[in-house]
């Protein structure tokens, strides 16, 4: 299959650069599949959209404010972004700005917070830093008073300091996990839901099972292989507790995964297992194109994707489960979305394939 299946001219100023003035105010594209039909509707009326009984599988990671700003002892300013944590006490793989200036044994630091030394340099650019904290405070709650949300690169709007809090809000979901700072990119298809309309959803009887995808950077990697199946997929660190295995195995109920996070996660996860078991932490690298058959997932909530995105894959295989008839149907929303001017990509509208 041919990745340039899965490109398109998205127009720049579709790119959403700002969050809707309400969560739940967004616009929801509502994709039928038996009916074979679209509608267009505000992510506000989901309860109306999906009814009671069902179970929303949704992603409570929680982003890290991984953009730290440092200086040299030259004085020359460095921009380090937190990836993960790395394999020695102290030790996170990191990007780095300037990445020529910093070489194995380089130091910088951020007075009052964090010293920092670079340990080792990949081929990739990606680096092992050792840091050392103020008063010993974890790095995660360092990162917390200084660091910066690191919005998508695709997220050029310039920033006042009060719209850099807001962001702090905004590109999260309202059900993040503070246990769960691990991700250095939202699980945006959950920036829709508000408190309240959660606590609606759960009036008709609809139920909510948390896993945790650690979300990436190479969630924003394009393909660039001539052919979809030649890309080489990112890895994942994903959980999956045992109270939300009881739920995937229970077909009773339409199983909704919020984002394709959790999709990536429970489609992973049932390739080895039949049954509940303990809880599950696992490494996902799986890639998801058509014509992929979808085990744990009957309904999907997701935004609009980037051009040449491997999830854009997942859509389409999700839109005709095992053929690939998904691809050309995918391409005509596409189109349509644009023609209906919906705001695309992480901060933008969502949709709804049942």
């Amino acid at each position: 299959m041919k990745t340039s299946l899965f490109d398109y001219p998205l127009p720049d100023e579709l790119i959403a650069q700002f969050p809707a003035e309400k969560r739940d105010g967004s616009r929801l594209l509502v994709v039928d599949r038996r009916a074979h039909s679209i509608a267009h509707r505000t992510f506000r009326d989901l309860p109306e959209l999906i009814g009671g009984g069902n179970c929303l599988f949704r992603n409570n990671a929680s982003v890290i404010p991984a953009r730290l700003h440092a200086r040299r002892p030259t004085g020359g300013q460095v921009e380090c972004l937190l990836l993960r944590p790395a394999r020695g006490a102290g030790e996170w793989l990191c990007l780095l700005r300037p990445g020529r200036k910093l070489p194995v044994g380089a130091t910088f630091a951020h007075p009052g917070f964090f010293s920092a030394t670079v340990r080792e340099r990949g081929d990739d650019g990606v680096c092992i830093v050792h840091f050392e904290t103020d008063d010993g405070h974890e790095l995660l709650d360092v990162a917390d008073a200084c660091g910066e949300v690191p919005l998508p690169p695709y997220i050029t709007a310039e920033r006042t300091a009060e719209m850099a809090l807001a962001d702090r809000e905004r590109y999260a979901t309202v059900f993040a996990s503070r246990d769960k700072r691990v991700a250095v990119a939202a699980p945006t298809a959950g920036l829709h839901f508000t408190r309240e309309l959660l606590a609606q959803l759960a009036s008709t009887g609809n139920s909510f099972a948390d896993l945790t995808l650690h979300v990436g950077l190479g969630t924003f990697k394009p393909m660039q292989s001539e052919e979809v199946a030649q890309h080489a997929i990112h890895r994942e660190v994903y959980e999956i507790p045992a109270a939300a295995q009881v739920h995937l195995f229970d077909r009773s109920r339409r199983r909704i995964a919020v984002g394709t996070t959790s999709v990536r996660s429970i489609e992973h996860f049932l390739i080895t297992h039949s049954a509940p078991s303990a809880d599950h932490i696992g490494d996902a690298d799986l890639f998801i194109y058509p014509p992929r058959e979808f085990r744990g997932v009957d309904a999907l909530i997701t935004n609009f994707h980037a051009p040449r995105s491997t999830l854009l894959c997942l859509v389409a295989a999700f839109l005709a489960p095992g053929s690939t008839d998904g691809v050309g149907w995918l391409r005509e929303i596409y189109a349509q979305a644009i023609a209906e001017r919906y705001r695309f990509l992480s901060y933008g509208d969502a949709m709804l394939v049942l």
